[in-house]
């Protein structure tokens, strides 16, 4: 039976346990936040690192600059055009593998494998097949598909179209393996019954698979979505935000100004307008797929 008056040595044995997670939260999470907090209503002068404060006034530049928002602009693009279809293809994907296929634990790791790979490995890897005479320019040019003279990274048109399919080819294979964990969830006799019954497979997925999956459809997008909004390293080692700034995603914006022009208090507050924006999106999200209503209904 539980004491309810516990010793006080294990009140304090439970802080020191606590402790370190307490220390490494106040230095790496809380102390950093509140210090981009006040940057952002002060203006910082990195060399003699004297503070102005400045009040509302960062956050009216980041409002009223076109950069920003054709940044964001950019960002909504790549989010638009990477979390539909990674999701579309790791539900497809987690189906598959989810049958009793020869070779499915090799097909699961083959899939995952991507994901293990350290993002900047990746877009070095993906810098080379891109560029003019590269392994996917010449594929391009066998098939007959118009190629940009100096590779798929040096054009407008074609860049962030490049980042956007390096990105979808990572994140499937994670985003498949949360599938397969929610399929794993659904009873054995609900689909047994269901077969018994003539239901067809569309009738099964509709009736059983979803309203599984729904949960982890959820996770899934919102955090797919943050990932995306938060996009930077792709950017950094492929494009550098470029040509002509047609890379330029809403947090690389944020990295320009902060530690190529120096300009602290803006890119402080442009991280928090940002922020805003994802919260804003995540709440529709929670909203319209009405979280935890899914498998009870």
């Amino acid at each position: 039976m539980t004491d309810p008056n516990p010793p006080a040595h294990a009140d304090r044995t439970a802080w020191v346990l606590v402790s370190p997670w307490v220390l490494i939260l106040g230095l790496f999470w809380v102390y950093p936040f509140l210090y981009a907090l006040a940057l952002a209503f002060a203006q910082f002068d990195v060399f003699s690192g004297q503070w102005h404060w400045v009040g509302v006034a960062n956050f009216a530049a980041v409002l009223v600059n076109s950069e920003f928002w054709r940044a964001v602009g950019h960002t909504v693009i790549f989010t638009a055009g990477t979390v539909p279809v990674t999701t579309a293809l790791a539900i497809l994907l987690a189906l598959a593998l989810n049958r009793r296929l020869w070779g499915r634990a090799i097909f699961r790791a083959g899939f995952f494998a991507p994901t293990l790979t350290a993002t900047v490995v990746t877009a070095l890897v993906f810098l080379h097949l891109y560029a003019q005479g590269g392994y996917l320019y010449r594929l391009a040019e066998l098939a007959g598909i118009p190629v940009p003279e100096r590779g798929f990274l040096l054009s407008e048109k074609t860049a962030l179209a490049a980042v956007m399919v390096m990105d979808i080819w990572v994140s499937v294979g994670y985003y498949t393996l949360l599938f397969l964990a929610g399929l794993q969830t659904i009873p054995a006799e609900l689909v047994d019954d269901a077969l018994m019954h003539g239901a067809s497979g569309w009738q099964r997925f509709w009736a059983i698979t979803w309203p599984y999956l729904r949960p982890t459809l959820l996770y899934a997008l919102v955090i797919n979505l943050i990932k995306s909004f938060q996009v930077f390293t792709e950017m950094f080692v492929m494009t550098r935000g470029g040509p002509l700034g047609a890379t330029t995603t809403a947090v690389y914006h944020v990295y320009s100004a902060g530690f190529e022009r120096f300009d602290l208090g803006y890119a402080s507050a442009a991280a928090f307008v940002l922020f805003a924006l994802i919260a804003i999106v995540t709440v529709i999200q929670f909203r319209f797929f009405a979280f935890g209503r899914g498998a009870e209904e």
